[in-house]
This record gives structure tokens, sequence and C-alpha cells, in this order.
């Protein structure tokens, strides 16, 4: 079989995903070849015709990921508790959706800091898919708080409800361990001032890879924080991924190179 794989989003002329796929291929011992596939938001319904027409599987970026569930036959257990799902898979005629998001960026961070989420103070920044999908795998893998700073309150307020160590940022002022800006460069906002609480010890990550180097980034290198942007956990989510539709065992580790 020749794999035909790709990347949906918009924008999605930036992706790294092609790169991934093809070098997964190689890794995998399977044929194939990954292209990026223009979809905005209100193109989602063309999903279900694309996947078998154009994609056997295919990586999903913003701003799609809240919107494909509808469109799948079976989705796994963490996309049905976040709502959030950035891969599919078309097999036997079935369309299944997974999470791969949250789980990548906790095997990047124990990779390149040694970092586990057990017993930590956790900001999150943001409240769209990805941050879903990113405090799920935090309160599954311990953290004692999750608190969430995002633009619009009920989105807030639906995360928190749903799991106990989950509380919106106003509600605790505490040593911060772990910060994650999720939120999109171009709907940022200039800041001058990190947050009460980050301190040296902090580890700061922009799940953003472009800009490599962002602005909220060097705030916080300055500020004496560790620091890594969002191409470790493209690698790591891919890699999860990949090993979801081929029941392989690729380590994000042989992916970073590729894109970094």
């Amino acid at each position: 079989m020749k794999w035909r794989l790709g990347v949906v989003g918009s924008p999605i002329e930036h992706s790294l995903s092609p790169r991934l796929h093809e070098r997964g291929l190689e890794l995998a011992g399977l044929t194939g070849s990954s292209l990026r596939r223009e979809v905005g938001h209100d193109e989602a319904p063309l999903i279900r015709n694309l996947m078998g027409h154009e994609f056997d599987a295919l990586s999903v970026t913003m701003p799609l990921k809240a919107l494909v569930g509808q469109y799948c036959d079976s989705i796994d257990e963490v996309a049905a508790r976040t709502g959030s799902i950035n891969t599919l898979l078309l097999r036997e005629g079935r369309l299944l959706g997974a999470s791969t998001d949250g789980a990548g960026l906790l095997d990047a961070l124990l990779a390149e800091f040694g970092f586990r989420p057990s017993g930590a103070h956790v900001v999150v920044l943001g409240a769209g898919g990805v941050a879903r999908a990113i405090v799920d795998a935090l309160v599954a893998g311990g953290v004692e708080s999750v608190s969430l700073h995002g633009r619009t309150a009920s989105n807030v307020e639906l995360i928190a409800s749903r799991y106990a160590n989950v509380f919106d940022y106003s509600l605790s002022l505490r040593p911060i361990n772990l910060i994650v800006n999720t939120i999109p460069v171009s709907g940022r906002t200039l800041e001058s001032a990190v947050m009460h609480g980050v301190d040296e010890q902090t580890l700061a990550v922009d799940v953003a890879y472009e800009p490599r180097m962002t602005e909220w980034r060097q705030l916080h290198r300055h500020h004496g924080c560790r620091s890594t942007n969002g191409i470790g956990m493209l690698a790591y989510q891919a890699a999860r991924q990949m090993n979801w539709w081929w029941d392989t065992h690729i380590d994000g580790a042989d992916l970073v190179g590729v894109i970094s």
C-alpha cells in the first residue's frame, strides 16, 4: 500500500507535518507521500469526502480540531473528553479520530528536560483545542493543579468544570512549575511582565514553533526560566500519531532532527 498522508487546516503553508510524515514512512518501512491541504473553518464538512478519495490518514490543525469529530465514526477516549482531534485514519471504510497533542507535549518535556507532571503546579494560557488536550494529559499525569488563563471565560469554565484540580487562573496564586502558552501568535498582546508565581525554576513552553523564539519566550528567558518552543511537541505527537496509524514504535526523538 502506498500511503496518502496529509495535514489540513488554515493557514497551512507553514506546516512541518509532511516532513515528519515522510520521515515516519521511512522509519516504518512504508511507502507514500504527504501533502498540505488548505481547509478553513467553513470547509470542515469536506473532511469526510477527502478521506478515502485523497487521503488515507491526516494530521489536523487549526481551526479544525474541534470540528472534525462530528464526521468521525469513532473517536478515542482523549478526543471524547476534550472535544479536540488532531489525527484521522480511514480504516475499512470507517473514519477514526484521536488526540495525541497532550501526550506528545509530555513526551517532549520528559525527553528534553526530564519533566514529569506528577505533583506540579501548572498554568496554561489559552482555552482552545490544544489547551484542552494539554490540560487533559496533565491531569492524567498527576498534576497537583492546572490554572487556566483564557480570553473567553465560558471556555475556561467549561474546561475547569471537567476536572477537580483545574481552576480559573484568578483563583490560584502559587509557585508555578510549568507554564504553557497555547495562544496563537497572531492573537497575542504584547506582554511586558511575567505572571505572578513564575520564577527561575519555572519551565516556560510556547507551543508555537514559528517564530522559533517568540517575544513571550524571550521574556521568560530574560526572567531566568528554562524555555522551549513547540518543535518537540510537534515531533512527539506525530510519533504517537503514526504509531496509532501503523501500529509501529517510532520514537519522537527520531523525528525532532527532521524539523529542528
